[in-house]
């Protein structure tokens, strides 16, 4: 630990854990940080975002410690790229590092796993979290079978359109680390296809050698119906479509049995991409 910190080098950490009514595992995610990161100088500051949680979530991210920031009431902020996207104008740090909320185990070591390369690689720019994610089916743990979006459509997407990107485990996840001026020259994405689209304009902004993965071992993330992985899935592809430069239709439209036939419902597919903050003017940086 004392040879990471060395390699800061006078750079600072922000730790940014957005959050929505997750009291349930909220205070576990941040104790470790607070308590093993934090004292040795390797993290310098852990924020919490709250998107309006109706719960304790607030409440208990401050008593373990963190720094509660409440997301402003704006409509364009929507979505974990939202929050992640006007988190990055609050933190103090040089290196930030995104953390889910609603993952289980959590420990300490899954920021030091990201942060490494950051600090032994000068080239590396962008850390992807890789990981395993098992299954659970009536009270049955099923390793390895989690991650179905993933799985169904962003790798074979990715295979097809960007094989550069193949090799990454978990295209996806949404915990990473990162340098501050790389970040600020990305959109952020406010849908679902917030880790497809950032992948693929990192690539394209620094290159695959400024990328890298680190492996945090197993990650536990609540599941899906099939429906919704159905919406999350048009939201991705949506992403990807935009970064190919192809347009696609808005609507998703389902199926589900009702009395003798079926019923159709339609969902709106949102693509809006937030601007790098990079491109802001001081008028309009929050």
């Amino acid at each position: 630990m004392a040879e990471l910190v060395a390699r800061k080098d006078g750079r600072t950490v922000s730790v940014v854990i957005p959050a929505r009514n997750e009291e349930a595992t909220i205070a576990g995610v941040v104790t470790p940080l607070v308590e093993q990161l934090v004292p040795t100088g390797l993290v310098d500051e852990v924020l919490v975002v709250d998107g309006h949680s109706h719960d304790a979530t607030a409440q208990l991210a401050t008593a373990a410690g963190a720094e509660v920031l409440a997301l402003p009431a704006d409509p364009s902020l929507s979505g974990k790229g939202g929050a992640l996207w006007w988190a990055q104008q609050q933190a103090a740090g040089d290196l930030l590092v995104f953390l889910d909320s609603d993952v289980a185990p959590s420990r300490a070591d899954t920021a030091v796993a990201l942060l490494t390369p950051l600090l032994v690689a000068p080239a590396v720019q962008f850390v992807k979290a890789a990981f395993d994610r098992p299954l659970t089916v009536d009270g049955v743990l099923h390793h390895g079978s989690g991650g179905r979006v993933t799985e169904l459509l962003a790798r074979p997407l990715l295979n097809a359109w960007w094989p550069q990107l193949a090799g990454f485990v978990q295209p996806l996840a949404g915990e990473l680390a990162a340098t501050r001026s790389l970040l600020a020259r990305l959109p952020f994405a406010t849908g679902y296809g917030l880790e497809i689209g950032m992948l693929v304009d990192v690539l394209e902004l620094v290159g695959l050698d400024a990328m890298a993965q680190a492996d945090i071992g197993e990650r536990r993330h609540r599941h899906h119906s099939d429906a919704a992985l159905g919406r999350m899935s048009a939201e991705v592809l949506a992403a990807a479509l935009l970064r190919r430069r192809e347009a696609g239709d808005d609507r998703f439209v389902q199926f589900a049995r009702a009395g003798q036939g079926f019923e159709a419902t339609t969902t709106q597919v949102t693509t809006t991409d937030l601007p790098p903050v990079a491109t802001l003017t001081e008028e309009q940086a929050s």
